[in-house]
């Protein structure tokens, strides 16, 4: 509800539509409200004038949901609309280190970066736990979501203007939330705008996800590992186990359990609309699909990395950043094996020396980020000492990256020729974005529906096999993140046979890259004038003027 003079202007939202009414005070005189009859007609005219107002509110559960929301709200600021990134105070750095680097006109301006405090320590966690990544251990994850739905209520109170001066520089038309926010539906209705979420996740794997909640063909299997098909993109298959799935569909985990899957699986339900990181062009019909099966509108609005450029700034890059492009420099073209699993992919230590022994012994050279490498037993810690670079040393066969790796501008380098992956959508996006053909090696969450997308549908990739997914934070047991010993599922001999194919130069290999050449172009031309994704962008913004 807001007041211009006497008029009160309130806005009802139901289902996909808005309504507003204008309503006059009865205690007016006739000649007042004769005049206030006219204004009816002008407001709502200025109000079509102005700028929408989008407020995207991160899911702050990893890096790699907070990124591309990021991104997306670049975009939208490109496309004319004023946008507002909700965060806590431990991530607004990413968040505005992207904003300041996309290419926005007038410098960005339309875009404001908010951070509202995150009640870590009411939780019982330590102040500046605002990740999961960021967590001590699993025993930590319920605490996480009680902070979080904390944290939805001073956004709330932020978004309603609670706070005084402490609030937003305008009234928002939309609100676009992470998968992890369900609280943002009862904001967004109270405020009577739509609401949109972004789940990260492609449009396939969405798909697969609506097929698996309405139909359930895992509950019909005898056990973890038989594998099922999911038919929702013919003729292609997506065969997967059990213990293959999201973890929508995954025993009670440190998440705690029922309520809370059940509470997000209501929120995505009832949500007006999608985003996707994604281009129409890309999943055969799987956008159009989803949208049949959810039966709610949505957008493709990727690949959304595009929304900066590959390169880097001398002035700002990190030591790290540096180190990797000093090092591909010196490096022959399309020869370069990059291997990286993302933001949150740690492998048990048994399988990392097994990775390890066949990255060094391959007869291409290796730009491999390893993660939580602190953390190894000294074994494993000796092990990459003594068999890997650190230090970026032209000549050097394997170069091992501790921290952070630059990876759009890594993949974009002419040095690249094959990259080992996660299939993390974030990851997989970039590297479609590039051109760049994939070995693929899921770990958790949709990554093994990703890979099929990858292999089977996409033809760009080669999979490495592995079959059983690697504990993260939310799929926990009581010996995750200990020193208990776990085999390694993936031998060496099978890493190498999985990088001769990714690098192979013969026919099929050819036709790999071929492809993945093809999708490059058509992932440039999405965001584009005219392009499929430029239009849903566009559409978007126009359906709240």
């Amino acid at each position: 509800m807001s007041t211009f003079g006497y008029l009160t202007r309130v806005q009802k939202h139901t289902g996909r539509k808005t309504t507003c009414i204008y309503m006059i005070p009865s205690y007016l005189s006739q000649e007042e409200s004769k005049l206030l009859h006219r204004s009816q007609r002008v407001i709502p005219e200025m109000e079509r004038t102005m700028k929408p107002h989008l407020v995207l509110i991160p899911w702050i559960g990893g890096i790699s949901h907070i990124i591309p929301m990021t991104d997306i709200g670049c975009l939208l600021a490109s496309h004319g609309a004023a946008v507002t990134i909700l965060t806590t105070p431990a991530n607004a750095p990413l968040v505005r280190s992207r904003v300041d680097r996309a290419a926005l006109p007038h410098g960005g301006t339309g875009i404001t970066v908010t951070a509202i405090p995150f009640p870590a320590a009411d939780a019982g966690l330590p102040e500046g736990c605002e990740r999961l990544d960021l967590l001590r251990s699993p025993a930590d994850v319920p605490r996480f979501f009680t902070a979080n739905k904390r944290f939805g209520e001073a956004v709330a109170r932020y978004c309603r203007g609670d706070g005084g001066a402490s609030s937003l520089p305008c009234r928002p038309t939309c609100i676009v939330a992470g998968m992890g926010h369900p609280w943002t539906l009862g904001l967004a209705r109270e405020l009577g705008v739509p609401c949109y979420i972004f789940h990260g996740f492609g449009a396939f794997a969405l798909l697969c996800i609506e097929h698996l909640f309405k139909h359930r063909p895992h509950e019909a299997v005898a056990s973890p590992d038989e594998l099922f098909d999911i038919p929702v993109l013919p003729p292609f298959e997506c065969r997967v186990s059990r213990r293959q799935l999201p973890p929508h569909f995954l025993p009670s985990t440190s998440m705690g359990g029922g309520p809370l899957k059940q509470e997000m699986r209501e929120f995505d339900v009832a949500v007006d609309g999608v985003v996707v990181n994604t281009f129409e062009e890309l999943e055969h019909g799987s956008t159009a699909l989803l949208a049949a099966a959810a039966g709610k509108k949505v957008l493709a609005v990727g690949p959304v990395s595009l929304s900066h450029s590959p390169s880097l700034d001398a002035q700002t890059m990190s030591d790290d950043a540096w180190r990797c492009m000093a090092w591909l420099d010196t490096k022959a073209y399309k020869s370069v094996v990059y291997a990286s699993f993302g933001s949150a992919g740690c492998m048990p230590a048994a399988q990392l020396v097994q990775l390890g022994m066949a990255l060094v012994s391959c007869p291409w050279p290796v730009l491999w980020v390893v993660k939580g490498a602190d953390s190894l037993p000294d074994d494993a810690k000796k092990w990459l000492r003594e068999n890997t670079d650190a230090d970026g040393v032209a000549g050097t066969k394997c170069l091992v990256v501790r921290g952070w790796a630059p990876q759009v501008p890594i993949l974009a380098h002419p040095a690249v020729g094959g990259f080992l992956t996660h299939c993390g959508w974030g990851s997989t996006l970039e590297a479609v974005a590039a051109g760049m053909p994939m070995a693929t090696w899921p770990l958790f969450a949709e990554q093994f529906v990703n890979e099929r997308l990858i292999v089977d549908v996409l033809g760009v990739g080669v999979s490495v096999g592995v079959t059983k997914p690697t504990e993260n934070m939310l799929t926990a047991s009581k010996t995750y993140g200990s020193e208990a010993e776990v085999e390694a599922e993936v031998g060496m001999e099978q890493v190498t046979e999985a990088l001769e194919r990714l690098m192979d130069q013969g026919a099929e290999g050819e036709e790999r890259r071929r492809k993945a050449q093809e999708l490059k172009l058509k992932a440039k031309g999405a965001l584009e004038k005219g392009g499929s994704s430029y239009v849903n962008l566009e559409n978007l913004i126009h359906s709240l003027v």
